[in-house]
C-alpha cells in the first residue's frame, strides 16, 4: 500500500483506489479490459498530480526536494516497468488509477510474465489470431492452473506411479513417466500424456483426457486442496477399444512391457501382469495426485540423491527415489508392487558399517559374503544395546550417529590405507574401485551390471508377502558403482537389484525445505501402510 502510494504520489490520507479486501491476481487480471472511467478514479489521479506538485505550482516545502510521481513517466516506460514486476502484483497496481489500469492491458507486459514466470517461449502474438491475449493466457491458463505444476504421485494401490505436470508451448501437460521395459534398466524413462489443459478461447480453459487410443477427448482437473488434485474423465467410451479386453489388455502388455503374454513363459510372472492391468485400467484415468518432491542434495552425500529405476524380480523395473539423512541413507519406493507397495521404504544403508569384500574368487562363495554380512549385523545390534538406542527388526536403529563415526570420504581410504591423500575425495567421485561379482547362486535380472564397484556398505531391505503381509527387514549389501549406479544384494531372497539413475529433468520439483521433504516422506509411506 505504501509503496504504491509513493510511486504514485498518492497518500493514504488520499484515499487510493487499492482495496483492502484484495481480489485474487487470476480474477482480477481477467476482468473486463475497458477502462473503467469512475468519477473516484479521476480525483485520485487529480489528486496525484497536486500533490506531485504538477497542478498548481506549490511544493512540499523549501526543505524537501521536487517530488516526481510515476504519472508523468511516458506510457511506453511505464510499461517496461510493469513488465519487470511479478505477474501476482499488477492487479493491485492496477486499482491505483485509471492510468495505470489502462497501461496494464498492454499484452507486452502479460508476454514478458508468461515467459518469464512459465518459460512460454512461443510466439504468442499469434495468440491474436484466435483472439485470446497474452493476458488471458497468463490469468486463466497459468496463473488458474499453477498449483497443479511439479511432480506428483497418483493413489493406484500399491502401484503408484510419477506424474510431471509441466507447461509445455501453449498447454498445461500431465505426463506420466514410466520405467524402460525389463530388465533395460539403462534404458531412457518412458512417457505419455495423461492430460492437458489449454485456452481456446476467452471464457474459460480446456481440460482433455488424453488416455486410450481415439485422441483427446472432454476431462476434468480438480484441486482437492494443498498438494493434492485430482483428474476426470468425462468419455470414458473413448478409452475402449473395438476389440474388447482382449485388444486392451494386449495393447497395454506391449506398451507396459514391450512384449507379448506369448513371450513370458514364468506363469507367475504371468499372473502378476494380469493383476495389474486389471487393478490399474478400473480407474479410467479418474485419479488423485498427491504431490512429491526431489530429495535435497548436500556436499557430503555419497553421491548426489534422485530417482532411480530398479530391477524387482517378477515385478519388473520400478521407480526409487535415493535420500540422504545424515549417516543413512533410504530408498522410497515412488512405485511399487502387491508386495511392497509404492510409499514404502525399500531399502535402508547404514553408511557408518562399511563392508569389505573379499577378494573376487572368495566373492563368488555366498556363504563367505553371508558370513561377513551377519557379522556387520551383530556389531550393529551390540552398539545398539550398549547406546540404548531403538532397534527395528532388521537391526538398524535410528539412533544419532557418534561423533567418532567414520564419513564415507573418510571410509574410502579402506584397512591399510595411512596415506591422507587417499581419502582426499570419496571413491564416488574418485573413480577408484575393485573388481566385483555376484556370489554363486545369487539371482539377477539383469547381468549386464559393472564389474568394479567402488565401495559397499551395510544395509536392509523391506520384504514382504502378497498384500504387504509380514513385512519384515533382512540384512544385505549396498553396493555403490558410480554416481548414477548402486546394487542391493539381498541376502535371504539371494537376489540383487541394479539400480540406474533417472536422467530427466523435472521442473517445480524442487522441496521448499529440508523439513518439508521429510514431512513429505513420512506422508507417502502412511498412505501406503
Amino acid at each position: 500500500m505504501a509503496v504504491c502510494a509513493r510511486l504514485c504520489g498518492v497518500g493514504p490520507s488520499r484515499g487510493c483506489r487499492r482495496r483492502q479486501q484484495r481480489r485474487g491476481p487470476a480474477e482480477a487480471a481477467a476482468a473486463d479490459s475497458e477502462p473503467d472511467t469512475d468519477p473516484e478514479e479521476e480525483r485520485i489521479e487529480a489528486g496525484a498530480a497536486a500533490l506531485a506538485g504538477a497542478g498548481d505550482g506549490r511544493s512540499a516545502g523549501p526543505s524537501s526536494p521536487p517530488r516526481c510521481s510515476l504519472l508523468e513517466l511516458p506510457p511506453e516506460l511505464l510499461v517496461e516497468i510493469f513488465a519487470s514486476l511479478p505477474g501476482t502484483d499488477l492487479p493491485s497496481l492496477a486499482q491505483v488509477c485509471t492510468k495505470f489500469r489502462r497501461i496494464l492491458h498492454t499484452d507486452t507486459i502479460w508476454r514478458r510474465r508468461c515467459r518469464e514466470e512459465y518459460g512460454v517461449c512461443e510466439n504468442l502474438r499469434k495468440l491474436e489470431i484466435t483472439g485470446v491475449s497474452c493476458r488471458d493466457v497468463y490469468a486463466k491458463l497459468l496463473h488458474r492452473y499453477r498449483h497443479i505444476l511439479g511432480l506428483w504421485q497418483p493413489d493406484i494401490g500399491p502401484y503408484g506411479g510419477l506424474l510431471n505436470v509441466v507447461v509445455d508451448g501453449l498447454f498445461i501437460i500431465g505426463w506420466m513417466y514410466l520405467p524402460p521395459h525389463d530388465p533395460h534398466v539403462d534404458d531412457p524413462m518412458r512417457f505419455k500424456p495423461l492430460f492437458r489443459i489449454h485456452l481456446m478461447e476467452r471464457k474459460s480453459a480446456t481440460v482433455e483426457c488424453m488416455y486410450g487410443h481415439r485422441g483427446p477427448h472432454n476431462g476434468h482437473v480438480q484441486i482437492v486442496k494443498k498438494d493434492e488434485f485430482s483428474t476426470k474423465c468425462n468419455q470414458t467410451d473413448h478409452h475402449r477399444m473395438s476389440g474388447g479386453r482382449q485388444e486392451e489388455f494386449r495393447t497395454w502388455l506391449r506398451e507396459e512391457w514391450g512384449r507379448t503374454l506369448e513371450d513370458i513363459f514364468h506363469e507367475h510372472m504371468q499372473e502378476l501382469i494380469l493383476m495389474k492391468f486389471i487393478y490399474t485400467s478400473q480407474y479410467d484415468n479418474c485419479l488423485t495426485y498427491r504431490r512429491i518432491y526431489l530429495p535435497p542434495s548436500h556436499p557430503d552425500d555419497l553421491i548426489r540423491p534422485g530417482l532411480f529405476k530398479g530391477t524387482y524380480g517378477s515385478h519388473g523395473l520400478e521407480i526409487v527415489m535415493l535420500s540422504f539423512h545424515g549417516k543413512h541413507a533410504r530408498g522410497t519406493k515412488i512405485t511399487g508392487d502387491p508386495n511392497i507397495p509404492a510409499g514404502q521404504q525399500t531399502v535402508e544403508i547404514d553408511l557408518r558399517h562399511r563392508i569389505h569384500l573379499p577378494d573376487i574368487e572368495s566373492l563368488r562363495d555366498f556363504n563367505e559374503l553371508s558370513r561377513i554380512v551377519l557379522e556387520v549385523r551383530e556389531q550393529v545390534r551390540q552398539e545398539q544395546q550398549q547406546e540404548g538406542g531403538p532397534e527395528d527388526a532388521a537391526g538398524l536403529g535410528r539412533q544419532s550417529p557418534q561423533p567418532c563415526a567414520e564419513s564415507p570420504a573418510e571410509q574410502a581410504k579402506g584397512p591399510g590405507d595411512g596415506g591422507a591423500e587417499a581419502a582426499a575425495e570419496p571413491p564416488a567421485q574418485s573413480g577408484q574401485g575393485q573388481p566385483f561379482v555376484l556370489p554363486v547362486g545369487v539371482s539377477s535380472r539383469n547381468e549386464d551390471y559393472p564389474r568394479t564397484c567402488r565401495m559397499c556398505f551395510y544395509g536392509t531391505g523391506l520384504i514382504a508377502g502378497h498384500g504387504f503381509t509380514s513385512p519384515e527387514r533382512t540384512p544385505g549389501v549396498f553396493v555403490l558403482f558410480d554416481e548414477d549406479r548402486f546394487g542391493f544384494i539381498w541376502l535371504e531372497l539371494k537376489s540383487f537389484s541394479l539400480y540406474s539413475r533417472v536422467q530427466a529433468a523435472f521442473r517445480n520439483a524442487d522441496a521448499p525445505s529440508p523439513q518439508a521433504f521429510e514431512e513429505m516422506l513420512k506422508n507417502i509411506q502412511s498412505l501406503a501402510s
